[in-house]
C-alpha cells in the first residue's frame, strides 16, 4: 500500500508516517499541495493521501477531480478541532484524524482502505472453483480476461490476482474504460506532454507508465472505442507507448488484466471489438458466476455487509429474520453482489426492532412512477405520456434504485454505460435532477 502525506513532517504528522511504515506501508511526502500533485502526475501514485488540515483540503480535492486522479483523501490536524474536521469533510476528505496520532486509529483507516480494495467474501463452491483457478494463473505474467455480469466482483478478483502475483509489491492501477469519455481515455492511458492540447498545463504520466512493474486493470474494456483499441494492441504487443505530444516511444513493463460484462465473442462478431486484441487479452479467461448461481454466498455476503454498514453508521448489527432470509434467497439479484450490498446498506438504516425484517429490505425492479393526474396502476399511469418521458423516468428511477451507480443501472436497463451516461447528461441539461453516485434512493424526479 502507498501513502502520500502532504504537509510538514515535523512533529505529529511525522509520527503518523512512522506508524504507517511500521505496518508495511510505503510512505511518500510532499511539503505542499502542488508538490503532491506533481508526485501523482509523475506516476508515483498513491492508495491514500493524508493532508494537513491547515492546507487547502478543498483545493486538493478539486484539483484531483479536475485531473481525474482518483484517490481517497484523509485530513489530519493537531487536537480535537471540531470545526476543522467539519470543514475538511465538507471539502471532500473521507475522514479526519486528530493528532497526536493514535496508532489504532491510523491502522483502522489503513485497514479500511485495504479492505475496500481487496476483500473477497465467499463460501459458495462455484466461486471457490474460480478462486482456485485464479491461484493457479496469478503467478504468471500472462494477460488475463475476467468476465461476468455487472456487480459480480470482477475488479476485486483482478486485485486478488495482483496480490497473488510476482508483481504484488508493484502498483495496481485500475482504469474504468466505461466511465471515462472516449476523448479523454487515450490521455488517461498513455499520458501527455505539457502543451499537447488545451488544458495540458503539465506533463502527466499515463496509467501504463504508472503501473510499470505492476498490474494494469482495464475495467469494462468492451466499452473502449475501436480507434483506441488499435493503439492498445500496439502497446501490448510492443510493450511501449507514446505519450500524446511526445516525440519518442516509452518502454513499459505491465501485466494486463481486462474485464467485461459483455459476451466478448459476440462483440467481436458484431465488429465492436477487434478480434486480434481479443486474442491478445484472452490468454486465460476467468468467469465469475452471477450471484443467483451461487446461493451459498448470499447469506455470507449478507452478514458481511450488515457488519460493515452497522459499524460505518454506529449502530448495532442486527440478525436477519426468517422471512427476510427467504426474501433474499428468492430474489434473482440482477445487480449481483453490488445490488445485495446496496440492499443491506439500506436495510441497516431502515431496520426497526431486534432484527432486520423484510420491510427493511427493498428488493425488486425499479418502477415507473405515475405523475400527478395519471390514473393508478403501472399501465394506466403511462397513458397520455410520451415514450421519451416514460424512458426518462425509468432511467432516473433505476439510477436512484442503484444509489447512483451507473454501471449497475446500465446492467439492469440492458443498455451500455455509454448510452446511459449520454442520457443522464441530456436529462441534467434539461433541468431534471440526476442522482449522483452514493446517493440514497429517493422518489422519482
Amino acid at each position: 500500500m502507498h501513502l502520500l502525506i502532504i504537509g510538514t513532517l515535523d512533529g505529529q504528522i511525522g509520527a503518523a508516517s512512522q506508524i504507517a511504515m511500521s505496518r508495511g506501508v510505503t510512505v511518500a511526502h510532499s511539503d505542499d499541495i502542488q508538490g503532491g500533485l506533481r508526485a501523482l502526475r509523475s506516476g508515483q501514485g498513491a492508495d491514500l493521501v493524508m493532508i494537513d488540515v491547515q492546507l487547502d483540503v478543498g483545493a486538493l480535492v478539486r484539483d484531483l477531480q479536475a485531473e481525474r486522479i482518483t484517490v481517497p483523501v484523509v485530513a489530519c490536524g493537531v487536537g480535537a478541532d471540531t470545526q476543522a474536521a467539519v470543514r475538511a469533510i465538507k471539502a471532500g476528505a473521507k475522514e479526519y484524524i486528530p493528532l497526536p496520532p493514535d496508532a489504532d486509529l491510523i491502522a483502522a483507516v489503513l485497514a479500511a482502505v485495504a479492505e475496500e480494495n481487496r476483500a473477497i467474501v465467499s463460501e459458495d463452491p462455484r466461486m471457490a472453483a474460480v478462486l482456485k483457478l485464479a491461484d493457479q494463473v496469478a503467478p504468471s505474467d500472462a494477460t488475463l480476461l475476467v468476465v461476468g455480469e455487472s456487480g459480480t466482483g470482477k475488479e476485486l478478483l483482478a486485485r486478488y490476482l495482483h496480490d497473488k502475483s510476482r508483481r504484488a509489491q508493484g502498483r495496481f492501477v485500475a482504469v474504468n474504460c466505461a466511465a471515462i469519455p472516449e476523448n479523454l481515455l487515450e490521455s488517461e492511458l498513455f499520458g501527455y506532454e505539457k502543451g499537447a492540447f488545451t488544458g495540458a498545463v503539465a506533463r502527466r504520466i499515463g496509467k501504463f507508465e504508472e503501473a510499470s512493474g505492476g498490474t494494469l486493470l482495464l475495467d469494462e474494456i468492451s466499452e473502449m472505442d475501436p480507434r483506441l483499441q488499435s493503439k492498445l494492441l500496439r502497446a501490448i504487443q510492443e510493450r511501449e507507448i507514446d505519450r500524446i505530444g511526445g516525440t519518442r516511444p516509452i518502454k513499459v513493463d505491465v501485466r494486463i488484466i481486462a474485464t467485461s460484462n459483455r459476451n466478448m465473442e459476440d462483440e467481436v462478431a458484431k465488429g465492436n471489438f477487434r478480434e486480434d486484441l481479443y486474442f491478445r487479452l484472452n490468454v486465460m479467461k476467468l468467469e465469475i458466476p452471477p450471484l443467483r448461481e451461487r446461493p451459498g454466498d448470499i447469506a455470507t455476503l449478507t452478514r458481511h455487509f450488515i457488519r460493515k454498514y452497522a459499524k460505518a453508521n454506529g449502530v448495532k448489527p442486527l440478525p436477519l429474520s426468517a422471512d427476510a432470509k427467504r426474501a433474499l434467497l428468492a430474489h434473482p439479484w440482477p445487480g449481483n453482489v453490488r445490488e445485495l450490498e446496496n440492499a443491506m446498506h439500506r436495510a441497516v438504516l431502515l431496520a426497526d426492532g431486534e432484527s432486520i425484517g423484510p420491510e427493511a429490505i427493498r428488493l425488486g425492479s425499479p418502477r415507473v412512477t405515475a405523475h400527478a393526474g395519471a390514473e393508478g396502476g403501472s399501465g394506466s399511469g403511462m397513458v397520455g405520456r410520451t415514450v421519451s418521458a416514460v424512458e426518462r423516468d425509468l432511467i432516473i428511477d433505476t439510477v436512484q434504485h442503484c444509489l447512483g451507480n451507473r454501471t449497475h443501472a446500465a446492467n439492469i436497463l440492458g443498455i451500455s454505460i455509454r448510452t446511459l451516461r449520454n442520457k443522464l447528461k441530456q436529462y441534467n441539461e434539461q433541468g431534471f435532477r440526476v442522482p449522483m453516485p452514493g446517493e440514497a434512493e429517493r422518489s422519482a424526479v
